[in-house]
C-alpha cells in the first residue's frame, strides 16, 4: 500500500467567475486525493484579505503580509506536510518561503508557473523559483531557459491538465450552437509581433455563426457557460500568444479539446508528442490555411467528429487531473519523470 502523503497547496482562489473553470489548483488536489493521499489549499490572497480591513492590496500587502506568513508558516509546522506546492500567488515573495522553510526545513516545495514571459511578470515568481526545489513550467523552450539563467535549481515541463468531471462536452441548447468559437483577448501586450491571433479573430467577426469572447467588444465568458460555449462550437481555435516555443500551448487548447470540440490549433515545435495531428488535433501555419481547413471540416461532419471525438478521449486519458498529479510524484520522488512527451528519463 502506498503510503499517503501530506501535501500543502499554497495559491490563490479566484472567486471571479470568468476565471473559475481556469484554475488548476482544485484539479491538482483532487488529483492528489484520488491518489490517496490528502491536500490541503491555502488562498494566499484570500487569507491576506481575510487579515486586512482594507479594499487596497498594496496596502493590505505594505500592513499585513507578515501576518499572513505566519499564519501559513503555523500552519505548516503543525500539518508537516511531505512537500509543498506553490501556484505564484500574487503578494507572495521569496520572504514568505524563507519563513516556511524556518518551521519545516526538510520539506520539498514545487511550484507552477503556466504563464508566457516569466521575466516581465510583476509577482517575485522568478525569486520565489529560485528558492524552490523544482519548478514545473508548461513549455520547454526559451522561458524555462530564462528560469535555469535566473539561477533556479531545477525547472521541467509539465503540461496543462484538465478535470475530466467537469471539463467534458454538454449537451446544450441552439443557443451555444456555433461554427466557430475563440475565447480570450486578440492580442498580447507582450508581443506585438505576433500578429496571426488578431488577424484570424478579425476574419472571425465577418463571417456568420461564428462566437467570440472576450475581446474586439465581445464580452468575456466563464463558469459553466464557458463550457456550454466550447461544448455547442464544432471548430475551437488555439493560437498561442507566442508560437515559436517547444510544447507551449495556453490552457486554451486543453479546455477545447477537453470539452469536445474539434480544435485547429496553431503548430508549435514538438507539439505531435502531445497532441497528433490529424488524430486528436489539426494544426495549421498560417490565417489562410486555418479558414482553408475549417471550411473543409464544417462541410466534413463525420470527419470534424472524428478527430474531436478522439481529442476528448485523449485528453481526458492522458492530461487528467490525477494522471499529473503523478507525475509530480513521480518528478519529487526520482527527480524526473516518464511520459511520452519527455525522452530524458
Amino acid at each position: 500500500m502506498v503510503k499517503s502523503k501530506r501535501i500543502l497547496i499554497i495559491a490563490d482562489i479566484n472567486y471571479n467567475p470568468v476565471k473559475m473553470s481556469l484554475n488548476q489548483m482544485p484539479k491538482l488536489a483532487k488529483g492528489f486525493i484520488r491518489l490517496g493521499h490528502d491536500a490541503r489549499i491555502i488562498s494566499y490572497g484570500g487569507l491576506l484579505n481575510e487579515l486586512s480591513p482594507f479594499r487596497s492590496r498594496s496596502l493590505s500587502q505594505f500592513l499585513y503580509k507578515k501576518k499572513t506568513d505566519e499564519i501559513i508558516a503555523k500552519y505548516a509546522k503543525n500539518y508537516k506536510p511531505d512537500f509543498i506546492y506553490i501556484g505564484f500567488p500574487r503578494s507572495m515573495d521569496a520572504e514568505t518561503i524563507d519563513r516556511i522553510k524556518e518551521v519545516v526545513p526538510m520539506t520539498k516545495m514545487i511550484g507552477l508557473d503556466g504563464d508566457p514571459w516569466p521575466t516581465l511578470q510583476k509577482d517575485n515568481r522568478i525569486e520565489i523559483a529560485k528558492k524552490i526545489d523544482i519548478l514545473t513550467i508548461t513549455n520547454d523552450g526559451k522561458f524555462l531557459q530564462d528560469y535555469l539563467d535566473a539561477g533556479v535549481k531545477q525547472c521541467v515541463f509539465m503540461p496543462n491538465m484538465c478535470d475530466p468531471d467537469i471539463d467534458h462536452r454538454y449537451e446544450v441548447g441552439p443557443e451555444w450552437k456555433t461554427d466557430i468559437l475563440w475565447t480570450g483577448a486578440a492580442k498580447h501586450h507582450a508581443d506585438s509581433s505576433e500578429t496571426l491571433r488578431e488577424e484570424i479573430v478579425n476574419k472571425l467577426t465577418q463571417r456568420e455563426n461564428c462566437s467570440i469572447y472576450g475581446c474586439i467588444g465581445h464580452p468575456k465568458i466563464g463558469g459553466q457557460n464557458y463550457l456550454y460555449a466550447i461544448s455547442g462550437a464544432k471548430i475551437g481555435v488555439s493560437v498561442n500568444a507566442v508560437n515559436t516555443i517547444k510544447l507551449y500551448h495556453s490552457d486554451r487548447l486543453t479546455h477545447y479539446l477537453a470539452c469536445g470540440t474539434f480544435v485547429l490549433a496553431k503548430r508549435v515545435p514538438d507539439t505531435d508528442l502531445l497532441f497528433k495531428d490529424g488524430i486528436h488535433i489539426k494544426y495549421f501555419d498560417s490565417a489562410e490555411e486555418f479558414f482553408e481547413l475549417a471550411d473543409w471540416y464544417l462541410s466534413h461532419e463525420p470527419e470534424r467528429k472524428k478527430i474531436a471525438d478522439a481529442g476528448m478521449q485523449h485528453i481526458h486519458a492522458e492530461f487528467n487531473s490525477t494522471k499529473i498529479a503523478g507525475y509530480i510524484l513521480e518528478l519529487i520522488e526520482k527527480g524526473n519523470y516518464r511520459s511520452p512527451w519527455n525522452r530524458s528519463f
